[in-house]
């Protein structure tokens, strides 16, 4: 499924944390998990564009955020560009990237790959 999310840095060991929706055999959806100490990146939501606004992308998160809380992360952060909206429907607030946990503030979605022209958002979801 090709959606333009930034993957370079995504590697096997990474792909443990993400979580991947299949119909008859198919990749319909995919939301991954970076974890740093208590602090969580959600990151690469995405849902095949057949599947869009039938709630596959609530599921998505709800089932990362509660993969999180399993795993003693205590907040997600995100950036996106597109998303805004359905996040802040979900709970998350909009912030400056300078007020998102230092750990993920380091990472290389936040350092590197994703604009600054990004929505930063967070959560606490324990």
């Amino acid at each position: 499924m090709q959606a333009g999310l930034p993957a370079s840095d995504i590697t096997q060991d990474r792909l443990r944390d993400f979580i991947v929706a299949l119909d008859a055999g198919e990749v319909i959806g995919a939301v991954g998990l970076e974890r740093y100490g208590d602090h969580g990146l959600l990151r690469s939501l995405v849902a095949a564009p057949d599947w869009r606004g039938h709630g596959l992308g609530t599921a998505l998160v709800d089932a990362v955020e509660a993969r999180a809380r399993s795993l003693g992360v205590g907040s997600l952060s995100l950036l996106t560009e597109t998303a805004a909206p359905f996040f802040a429907a979900r709970g998350y607030a909009a912030i400056t990237r300078t007020h998102a946990p230092a750990p993920v503030q380091a990472s290389t979605e936040f350092s590197t790959l994703c604009p600054a022209s990004s929505t930063c958002m967070h959560k606490t979801i324990n």
